[in-house]
């Protein structure tokens, strides 16, 4: 939903002066299929840390960590930095709670910009978000093969469990603890923290349709986040989050029916998902 209360809009890959895009305040959302068996022209474009974690991956987690990143390296280069994929430099802003540079929110290094970016993965599937107004995360799930009884435990609010209960239907259930999930996720890699904190403290109202104000009391990071749902087709929850006050338009840059209905895609078990360019 954007501010206007209407769904996020679909668009053509078409490019974007940050200018532009930064008074906008619009989000862009990216987000595509990878293969597993890695792509050496993938491969090419990746830096040295990117390198180290593709090379210690096993099948098809190496292919697939490969794709979603040179991906992000694309759609960055392409649309919005206007550099060779593989000049940008990465690194990560100071965490908001410990001070430590090594994993707060990733940043692009050189070319300098004031873009904003957060990126997810689940199974073969990637999603960037881009923004050039604020703060930003974003979370995608894969439905399937998750103990709910034991995730929802840790991970929902005592109003978020008695909703859930109230639900009969298991692959409705799964879709509703998604929801939340993916809300926690983007608010937290909006922030800069991740799932370290508190998830149960964090109440992002998945028994309404969106967008919602979450208030996040983590010390560190206390403030009130803005939260949409990114649809993606069946089989896919996501969220997208970002910081009260900027509200234009959520952009779907590709076609989302596209994605869930490729040859070949069943919404399976989860394996494995990611924040940020590491």
């Amino acid at each position: 939903m954007t501010a206007q209360g209407h769904a996020p809009v679909l668009e053509s890959s078409t490019g974007a002066g940050v200018g532009r895009f930064g008074r906008s305040n619009a989000v862009h959302v990216w987000h595509g299929r990878v293969p597993d068996v890695p792509d050496p022209a993938d491969v090419a474009v990746l830096d040295t840390a990117e390198l180290r974690t593709y090379r210690g991956r096993r099948p098809p987690f190496d292919g697939r960590y490969a794709g979603a990143h040179a991906a992000v390296r694309r759609v960055l280069a392409d649309h919005y930095l206007g550099c060779p994929p593989d000049a940008i430099r990465f690194g990560r802003h100071t965490c908001p709670r410990c001070a430590d540079g090594t994993h707060g929110r990733p940043r692009v290094v050189a070319p300098v910009t004031r873009l904003e970016f957060s990126l997810s993965r689940s199974g073969p599937y990637w999603l960037l978000s881009v923004t050039a107004g604020g703060r930003v995360g974003i979370d995608i799930e894969v439905h399937g093969g998750r103990d709910l009884g034991g995730m929802a435990d840790v991970a929902l609010s005592s109003d978020e469990s008695a909703a859930l209960e109230a639900v009969d239907d298991v692959s409705e259930r799964e879709a509703f603890f998604l929801r939340a999930w993916t809300r926690k996720e983007a608010v937290l890699k909006a922030a800069g923290i991740g799932i370290v904190a508190e998830l149960r403290g964090l109440d992002v109202f998945p028994q309404r349709n969106g967008p919602v104000s979450v208030a996040c009391a983590d010390p560190a990071v206390r403030g009130v986040w803005r939260v949409e749902d990114v649809p993606l087709g069946p089989g896919l929850s996501a969220a997208v989050a970002r910081e009260t006050g900027e509200t234009g338009p959520v952009l779907i840059r590709s076609s989302a029916t596209a994605l869930a209905a490729q040859e070949g895609f069943r919404p399976g078990r989860a394996t494995g998902s990611g924040d940020g360019v590491r």
